[in-house]
């Protein structure tokens, strides 16, 4: 598995996160609602919040975001995206983890939604400790997982 980093997001790194969600979500996005480049930048813009947003770093190259919301109830995942040319080595897995072990050392769950079609991410979130709890979204196309405290 190979060792990441993460920094903060700036705003300059908006392009760099659109270019990703694309790369790596446009292919679930298409199978569920059809990909329309005007309605995903708007969408992207009204959620884009560089100061909950750390880039995902390997050897000092930008390989993918994480996003999270603290929330009083839980810490929620609102977004975790690598790279396809990175996927498959471990980086997203890693990631996780280390949301997990910091959540478990401040005594909180762990929330994250899931695309339905994506169960690459589903599988590897059970793996990682989380079940389903409920599904919502238009048709029940996102699964809500949680991953409660050890």
């Amino acid at each position: 598995m190979a060792d990441f980093a993460l920094r903060p997001a700036t705003d300059a790194d908006r392009e760099f996160c659109f270019a990703l969600h694309k790369a790596s979500m446009g292919g679930y996005v298409t199978a569920i609602w059809g990909w329309d480049d005007v309605v995903q930048r708007d969408f992207f813009d009204r959620a884009w919040d560089f100061t909950i947003t750390q880039i995902v770093t390997l050897s000092d190259r930008d390989v993918g975001i994480l996003k999270l919301e603290e929330r009083p109830d839980a810490v929620y995942i609102a977004l975790v995206e690598i790279h396809p040319d990175h996927q498959g080595g471990g980086i997203g897995g890693a990631v996780v983890r280390h949301v997990i072990a910091d959540a478990d050392r401040r005594g909180q769950p762990i929330e994250l939604d899931v695309l339905t079609v994506n169960t690459r991410a589903q599988a590897l979130y059970r793996r990682l400790g989380f079940a389903e709890q409920y599904r919502h979204g238009d048709d029940d196309v996102k699964i809500r997982m949680r991953r409660a405290v050890p």
